[in-house]
């Protein structure tokens, strides 16, 4: 199996990293293109009136001086064009409900599913002051990216996958159900001249049965996208 790997927190987070050990028992080529600082909150931006410059990190890792959807772009048409998977994450804070829209990690596999390969976005649900483990991530991720694979996945449809915050390693339940669509908080406070966004994550509503309630819920939240 051939993999491209892609994130929006950079080459060097750690997400990326537990993510390419999670997958890496059951892939034979893995490719990673990733931006080369951190892009969270992009969205689905493209660099089109500039140059892109990429370095080559090793063999088969390149960071980009672009967006995450430069780097599915870059990766599905000068590194890695015949990969079976595209997997972005693991981000560093969810991607759930209407997150898909402002998310850099969800536009990668966005963009690849538009370029017509099967693709996984894959978070995790900060819940503060707790500390992702991310050992536990890339034991999780392993165990997802094992169960997608068997499951049905429609042409121009992808996997949005959201990991639990919990205080014990433990595997919680998968569970399968509808992305949220009510909005975020939306609570600005004046200071001085500027107005600074102070709304709440695990604040937002959680609609029952949700991706949002599931995965506040303790469990793993996977929704299926379509384009």
């Amino acid at each position: 199996m051939r993999v491209l790997l892609t994130n929006d927190d950079g080459i060097d987070a750690p997400g990326i990293a537990a993510l390419a050990k999670a997958i890496a028992p059951q892939v034979t080529t893995m490719v990673t293109v990733a931006p080369q600082t951190q892009m969270s909150e992009c969205g689905h931006r493209f660099t089109m009136y500039a140059p892109i410059s990429v370095e080559q990190r090793a063999d088969s890792a390149y960071a980009v001086a672009g967006t995450p959807a430069d780097c599915t772009r870059l990766g599905l048409t000068q590194f890695a064009p015949d990969v079976d998977w595209v997997l972005s994450g693991v981000n560093a804070g969810g991607n759930l409900g209407v997150d898909i829209y402002t998310s850099g990690t969800v536009a990668a596999v966005r963009e690849a599913t538009i370029l017509g390969k099967r693709a996984i976005a894959f978070s995790h649900f900060i819940q503060r002051p707790l500390e992702i483990d991310w050992e536990l991530v890339a034991h999780w991720t392993e165990k997802l990216f094992t169960t997608l694979q068997t499951q049905p996945l429609p042409a121009k449809h992808f996997w949005n996958v959201n990991f639990p915050h919990l205080m014990a390693a433990s595997d919680p339940e998968i569970v399968f159900c509808e992305r949220s669509t009510d909005p975020m908080q939306v609570i600005y406070e004046a200071r001085a001249q500027h107005f600074h966004y102070i709304g709440s994550y695990p604040d937002r509503p959680r609609a029952t049965g949700t991706d949002v309630d599931v995965c506040f819920s303790g469990n793993i939240a996977v929704t299926q996208i379509a384009l």
